[in-house]
């Protein structure tokens, strides 16, 4: 059993003193093959790093460049065509906005994603400006200039190529890819990008529009019971939202074909 010594003990008989002896021996031992324990490690990485310095000095090398490299094209290359792309692409922006807003809307729409007055077009800003941000969101307008001009195929590709995290946006473009299915007679499609579209956020504004949407293809596929939990949810969860204020004409609609 381990006892308790007081500070300044000192063994009296000699059994204590060889007993201590042992101690400090064997203490002394461990000691040492710690240190010499370490001592080998030490030595094995130093050999390591002797037969491998030509190596690791490379794998530094490398991982210097790629994070140089890294930063370097961001300041001097992304950040510069992306200002350049914002640029160009002020005039494309204005023919969709006056597409949107006026008369004229066809030959606005084509302006918008071909140019015009010796401006670039969206379509010019996605080649020129690849993997910019102005690029992705000109894919965006492109689609939907697209699908306003009843090019259906090119709408879905455009707005395919669009990703965003935007409250609006995002959502937005998955519906009208579900429109342009729509209108490629394609409801089962048209359907899954409505559900995605509602699903994607949630707001007051296009939550209740998407799902009001996906509710109505639901029902004309005959699937009553997923456009009635559409429709349901529309009226108690968005009762402000514009589609809420007909919902109940469609609620009666979808619970009769369910009883059916």
């Amino acid at each position: 059993m381990a006892t308790y010594k007081k500070r300044g003990y000192k063994p009296k008989t000699q059994e204590e003193k060889e007993v201590n002896t042992e101690v400090n021996i064997e203490e002394n031992s461990t000691t040492a093959e710690v240190f010499n324990t370490l001592d080998e490690s030490a030595s094995k990485a130093e050999d390591f790093v002797a037969k491998n310095q030509k190596n690791i000095f490379i794998v530094i090398g490398l991982v210097a460049v790629v994070v140089l490299g890294s930063l370097a094209y961001k300041q001097y290359v992304a950040k510069p065509n992306q200002q350049a792309a914002m640029n160009d692409m002020f005039q494309a922006q204005k023919y969709f906005n006056e597409a949107v807003n006026g008369a004229s809307k066809d030959s606005l729409y084509g302006l918008a994603l071909n140019g015009g007055e010796g401006k670039y077009g969206m379509l010019d800003i996605i080649e020129k400006y690849s993997g910019t941000p102005s690029a992705n969101l000109a894919n965006y307008y492109a689609g939907t200039a697209y699908l306003r001009l009843k090019d259906y195929k090119n709408a879905v590709e455009h707005l395919g190529n669009f990703k965003s995290s935007d409250e609006i946006l995002a959502p937005l473009a998955k519906g009208n890819i579900g429109d342009a299915f729509v209108q490629l007679n394609q409801p089962e499609d048209a359907l899954g990008y409505y559900e995605q579209a509602a699903e994607l956020r949630d707001n007051e504004f296009t939550t209740p529009m998407f799902l009001f949407k996906a509710g109505s293809i639901a029902l004309n596929l005959g699937k009553a019971d997923k456009a009635l939990g559409y429709f349901k949810r529309i009226k108690s969860d968005y009762a402000n939202s514009t589609e809420a204020g007909k919902v109940d004409v469609f609620i009666g609609k979808a619970q009769v074909l369910a009883k059916k």
